[in-house]
C-alpha cells in the first residue's frame, strides 16, 4: 500500500481497488484490526461500490482468522453502521467505503464501541502491527464466526424519530426531492422521509456503484439535476448525498444550491435558540456565518482542524451536542457525534415543521458571504516554514494557528491559509460581505505567501 509507512487519512483507509486495496491488503489490515480488538464482536457493513463484497469477505477472514466475531449489518449508509455498532454493544466496527471519491476507489474506516472513528493514536497501533506483522492468529478451533446482523437500517431510522417531532413534520405534508447518488443514501432517508408523512421523489436513488449520473461528492456543479427536479415537482427542497449519505447538501424550492455551512448555521441557530451557552464545534474552514450565529444566540463555538474524526473526538471531549463542517457534515451529539446525512434532513424538516416557512426564506435571514478560493504550489518541505515565518509577521492580527493560519477582520471579512495535506499547494478561503473584498484578501495574501516561498 505504497511506499509511506502510513496507511490512515482523515477518513479512514483509501485506495484504488485492486492496485492499493488488493484482497491481500485487507486480509493483512484485518488482521491487524481483529488483533487490536482482541477477539472482540466486531459490526461490519459496506456501501454500493462494486469492490464491497470482495473486500467485506476479505475483511470478514482477517478478522475472523484472530478470533473476533463478524456481524454483518450489510448494505447501510456509514451513520447506520455507527449507530449499530453502539446500539448493539460492539466491540467495533469496519465499514468499507470510500465515501465521496470516485467509483474505482474504495475504503475501510475502523469503529470504535461508541460508532466514533478511532483515534489517530490507535490507528497508529493498527498501523504498527500490519508493518511488523504483529498479529494474532488463532488456534484452529478459536477462530472467531460470521453471523447477520438485520433490521440495522430500520433501529437506525426509529432512533432518528426520537430526536425531532413527527407529529408536526407530518401535519406540513412536505415535498422532498432526494439524490442519493446511487448510492446507500436511497436505502434509508426515502423511507424515514415516507415514514415522516413527506411526499417523496427520487433521483438516483438505484444502487449502481459506477455512479453513473453524479460523482458521490454533492458539489454545487454536480447538483443541477436536483435542482431542475425541485422546481418542476414544485417540491418544498431537496438534498444531494455522497456515497455513504454521512453528508448532506440542500437545495431550497427556488431550486438554488445552498453550500454546508449555510444550513449547519440554520441548524445552529435553531439549537441554540432551545440551548442558550452550548458548545459549537467546528473546523476553521467554516463560514464566518458559523460564528455569527454563535455570536447572536450565545453559543461557545469551538474551532478545530480539518477533519470530521477531530471533530467527533473534540464533541466527545467537551459533550458538545453539536458540530458541522462547511462540506455537508452535521454532527447532532443526542443522537450521536458523528456526521448523519439522513439525520440532518431531519432537523431541516423539524426546523420547517415549527417556522412554517420556506426553506429560502429561513436561509436568507441567515448572514451573507462571499466566498472566493485559490490555491498555489508550494514544495512540502517549505511549507512548515512557510507557515511560521508568516505567523510571525501576522502576529499582531492574533491569527488561529490550529490549522494553518485564519484572520479575522473588523469587517468580518477573513481568509484562512492553509497547507493541503495531500498535494504540494497552500489553498486560501477568504470570505466578506462584497465578492470585491474576498477577491481582493486573496490576492493580498498569495504575494505574501509566494514572498515566503521565494525567501524559504
Amino acid at each position: 500500500m505504497g511506499k509511506s509507512r502510513r496507511l490512515f487519512g482523515t477518513n479512514g483507509i483509501r485506495g484504488v481497488v485492486n492496485k492499493e486495496l488488493t484482497p491481500e491488503f485487507a486480509i493483512r489490515i484485518a488482521e491487524a484490526i481483529g488483533t487490536y480488538f482482541k477477539r472482540g464482536r466486531i459490526l461490519l457493513g459496506y456501501d454500493g461500490r462494486i469492490s464491497n463484497i470482495m473486500l467485506a469477505n476479505a475483511v470478514t477472514s482477517g478478522l475472523v482468522s484472530t478470533g473476533c466475531d463478524v456481524y454483518d449489518a450489510g448494505m447501510a449508509p456509514t451513520p447506520c453502521i455507527q449507530y449499530a455498532v453502539k446500539n448493539h454493544e460492539m466491540d467495533g466496527g469496519v465499514m468499507i467505503t470510500a465515501s465521496h471519491n470516485p467509483a474505482e476507489y474504495n475504503g475501510i474506516k475502523v469503529m470504535a464501541n461508541d460508532g466514533v472513528e478511532i483515534p489517530r493514536e490507535q490507528e497508529l497501533k493498527i498501523e504498527n502491527m500490519f508493518f511488523e506483522n504483529e498479529v494474532f492468529k488463532a488456534s484452529w478451533d478459536g477462530v472467531g464466526q460470521r453471523h447477520n446482523l438485520p433490521r440495522a437500517l430500520g433501529e437506525y431510522k426509529e432512533a432518528i424519530k426520537k430526536h425531532i417531532d413527527p407529529s408536526a413534520i407530518k401535519k406540513r405534508h412536505l415535498h422532498v426531492v432526494v439524490d442519493a447518488a446511487n448510492g446507500v443514501g436511497g436505502l434509508t432517508t426515502p423511507y424515514l422521509l415516507r415514514e415522516l408523512g413527506c411526499r417523496v421523489t427520487t433521483i438516483n436513488a438505484n444502487i449502481d456503484g459506477t455512479f453513473p449520473n453524479r460523482q458521490p461528492e454533492p458539489r454545487p456543479e454536480s447538483l443541477q439535476d436536483l435542482a431542475t427536479t425541485v422546481e418542476s415537482v414544485k417540491a418544498d427542497f431537496g438534498v444531494a448525498f455522497d456515497g455513504d449519505a454521512d453528508r448532506s447538501i440542500f437545495v431550497d424550492e427556488k431550486g438554488k444550491v445552498h453550500w454546508g455551512d449555510r444550513t449547519f448555521a440554520l441548524i445552529e441557530k435553531n439549537f441554540l435558540q432551545t440551548n442558550p451557552g452550548a458548545i459549537i464545534v467546528t473546523p476553521v474552514s467554516s463560514s464566518q456565518v458559523v460564528k455569527d450565529v454563535a455570536e447572536k444566540y450565545d453559543g461557545k463555538l469551538t474551532w478545530t482542524k480539518v477533519g470530521s474524526t477531530i471533530v467527533s473526538h473534540t464533541m466527545k471531549k467537551l459533550k458538545a451536542k453539536l458540530g458541522g463542517e462547511e462540506n455537508g457534515g452535521v454532527f447532532y451529539g443526542p443522537h450521536q457525534p458523528v456526521r448523519d446525512g439522513a439525520m440532518t434532513v431531519a432537523l431541516v424538516l423539524h426546523i420547517m415543521a415549527k417556522d412554517d416557512r420556506a426553506l429560502s426564506r429561513l436561509l436568507d435571514e441567515l448572514p451573507r458571504y462571499y466566498l472566493e478560493k485559490d490555491k498555489i504550489r508550494c514544495p512540502n518541505e517549505q511549507k512548515p516554514l512557510v507557515l511560521r515565518k508568516l505567523v510571525a509577521e501576522l502576529e499582531s492580527r492574533k491569527p488561529e494557528t490550529i490549522d494553518g493560519l485564519k484572520l479575522w477582520f473588523p469587517d468580518k471579512s477573513s481568509i484562512l491559509l492553509r497547507p493541503s495535506g495531500t498535494e504540494p499547494i497552500y489553498r486560501f478561503y477568504a470570505e466578506a460581505k462584497t465578492k470585491e473584498r474576498a477577491s481582493m484578501l486573496v490576492k493580498e495574501y498569495k504575494q505574501k505567501v509566494q514572498q515566503q516561498i521565494i525567501k524559504s
